[in-house]
């Protein structure tokens, strides 16, 4: 109904500016009366039939002119521009033809002019009611600022200056970069940097705090949120580009910063050209495709559109979870045509795998599935064995017995120098993968990274429940640092490595620096809006069994150069793995079938001679 009222005051419009057209050329408001009066008939019905057409196809009718950009601004230009430019041709065109006298050559002119006014005013209006009526409502609006006025900040203010309803009102951008200090981004300025924060929360009497800055590094995160931690504001951010897979910001996106914000690291850059080509139409096989590792792969997996991805797993709520999730994203995006299998299987059962890898025969195999807790399997030595090892030996041979090109195991730091079981096992895992590539030579790999965050069993997730039911936070040890990745970014890196693998590498993602474990419990209490020792207690417990105070990337007869992707290494053994390594795995899985806890462990030491067993484990509890 609205476009209907427009588009009949465009041609009254039209009407009355082509006449104020000829009366300004005349200087005669009765020109009527003299020779131009055909002339004007002839322009006017010219105009009348142009002018609504070009703003049919410009899609003058189709906008919502309460929240007019500058773009609309420039689509009305453009459009009144060619009508005028068409009008006046037909005009010339047209009384030349019937014999009678021009439209005077300034008329199109004075035309162009006048339309363009006649035909902004009324659509503009309304945007400019709408920002006094905001202006009114300013006192019961939020005050805030915006950090980082960058394309993100852009976006923010244009999200909350067309949403009144978020009740926040950008009062000015706060950045650091000194050529944009007192410029303005849609009528908002810049009013200074962050060590200007303290004084523009008292000047303006802000309330929130937004970080616009979804590709600023933990390290930057982390310093802005503890400047405002001593101010009465609260602080919000924009997800990380991880999170922002479809490239726009959204008022309902702003959320409180996580601890996921002030650790991540500078954005991964992944070459997508290399990942589609390896994925692209090919059969994709997820093991542990329901756990966060897995299932984050089956998701970025899916981007590249293979032709079958298969979701493998043995916790059926999971797999039905993101089997749910992965459905509906193909049914939102249409044209893609991948089939979704999801398959319930344990990899310790051999038989099963390989009827699976027989009916499907996947192009390439993504192994997640792994027990990873390490205190838990200190106590559960033989299922550590029977699912890291023996599961990982069936994929492996049913791989080769299906012509699977490439096998890309999910390793982790503890299987270096490991002192735990966990670690020893995947660390056998490793070099069962190395061993297949002798008898295959196909593109079987190892992915080696530390902790991933927001991960089933993070240390994160332990101490937020913690925090949740007022403390005490515990920790094992003050100085106990670990490696931590996000899981997007971990397994971007894993796709990465899985285009560069040759068969029997390891790769190790480059994860900066180690955090300690203590930093991280004081950041997730502040976060929360609570004091250290005052609100939350933090208590030391000792190091369990298994536990490193710190972990390591490379074992010890391993160089290590970085490849030509920056953030991952390749580790390269600079001794051969001893001949008779596959009889003594071959035992050690007889040995934990048999449920022989003390024979495991001696094994263990004699496979991986750097291993380092804990106390009770030599022991044998």
């Amino acid at each position: 109904m609205r476009n209907q009222r427009i588009f009949r005051l465009d041609i009254l419009l039209t009407i009355v500016t082509a006449y104020a057209s000829f009366t300004l050329r005349l200087e005669n408001l009765t020109f009527s009366r003299g020779l131009y009066w055909s002339t004007f008939m002839v322009f006017a019905c010219a105009a009348i039939f142009i002018v609504p057409f070009i703003f049919w196809r410009v899609g003058l009718y189709k906008r919502l002119w309460r929240y007019a950009s500058g773009k609309d601004l420039l689509r009305i230009v453009v459009a009144t521009t060619v009508a005028a430019i068409l009008t006046g041709i037909f005009s010339f065109t047209l009384t030349h033809a019937i014999g009678i006298l021009p439209p005077p050559r300034s008329v199109p002119f004075n035309f162009l002019l006048l339309l363009a006014v006649s035909t902004a005013v009324p659509r503009l209006v309304p945007r400019l009611l709408e920002q006094l009526k905001g202006q009114d409502q300013s006192d019961r609006t939020i005050p805030i600022l915006i950090f980082g006025a960058g394309d993100a900040g852009a976006i923010v203010l244009q999200e909350l200056q067309s949403n009144p309803n978020a009740n926040l009102r950008p009062v000015g951008f706060v950045d650091d970069d000194v050529a944009k200090q007192n410029l303005h981004i849609r009528g908002v300025p810049v009013l200074g940097t962050l060590h200007d924060i303290e004084h523009l929360v008292t000047q303006y009497n802000v309330q929130q705090v937004i970080i616009a800055m979804p590709s600023a590094s933990g390290k930057v995160i982390r310093e802005i949120t503890h400047r405002c931690e001593r101010l009465p504001v609260l602080v919000r951010t924009v997800p990380s580009l991880h999170e922002l897979v479809n490239g726009s910001i959204r008022v309902n996106q702003l959320r409180s910063v996580q601890i996921e914000d002030l650790l991540r690291r500078e954005p991964v850059q992944t070459d997508l050209t290399s990942i589609g080509n390896l994925l692209h139409g090919r059969c994709v096989l997820v093991t542990g495709g329901g756990g966060s590792i897995g299932s984050e792969l089956c998701r970025q997996a899916l981007r590249s559109e293979p032709d079958t991805l298969i979701i493998l797993g043995h916790g059926e709520n999971s797999l039905f979870s993101i089997q749910n999730e992965l459905e509906h994203t193909l049914k939102v995006s249409k044209n893609q045509k991948t089939q979704i299998k999801v398959v319930v299987a344990d990899i310790r059962f051999a038989k099963r795998i390989y009827s699976i890898f027989e009916e499907y025969r996947p192009h390439i195999v993504f192994h997640a599935a792994a027990h990873k807790h390490v205190p838990l399997m200190e106590h559960n030595v033989v299922e550590a064995i029977t699912n890291n090892v023996l599961g990982t030996k069936n994929l492996l041979e049913a791989c080769q017995r299906a012509g699977t090109e490439h096998f890309v195991l999910i390793s982790t730091d503890k299987a270096v120098n490991p002192t735990s079981i966990m670690g020893m096992s995947k660390r056998v895992a490793e070099m069962l993968v190395q061993l297949a590539v002798v008898r295959t030579a196909k593109h079987f790999d190892v992915v080696r990274f530390g902790n991933v965050l927001g991960s089933r069993g993070s240390v994160v997730l332990t101490f937020k429940e913690q925090i949740a039911q007022g403390g005490p936070v515990t920790l094992t040890h003050p100085e106990m640092t670990r490696f931590f990745m996000l899981i997007p970014e971990a397994v971007q890196l894993v796709l990465q490595a899985a285009t560069m693998g040759r068969g029997g590498d390891v790769f190790v993602l480059d994860m900066g620096e180690p955090v300690k474990i203590l930093d991280l419990a004081r950041d997730l209490i502040e976060l929360s809006g609570l004091q250290v020792d005052q609100d939350i207690e933090i208590v030391y417990t000792g190091i369990r069994p298994g536990e490193k105070l710190y972990e390591e990337l490379f074992i010890d007869d391993e160089i290590h150069n970085r490849t030509h992707h920056h953030k991952i290494f390749l580790a390269t053994s600079k001794v051969l793995l001893p001949l008779d390594s596959d009889t003594m795995i071959n035992r050690l899985i007889q040995v934990a079938l048999d449920n022989d806890t003390d024979a495991v462990l001696t094994l263990l030491k004699q496979i991986i001679p750097e291993t380092q067993l804990s106390a009770a484990n030599q022991i044998g509890i």
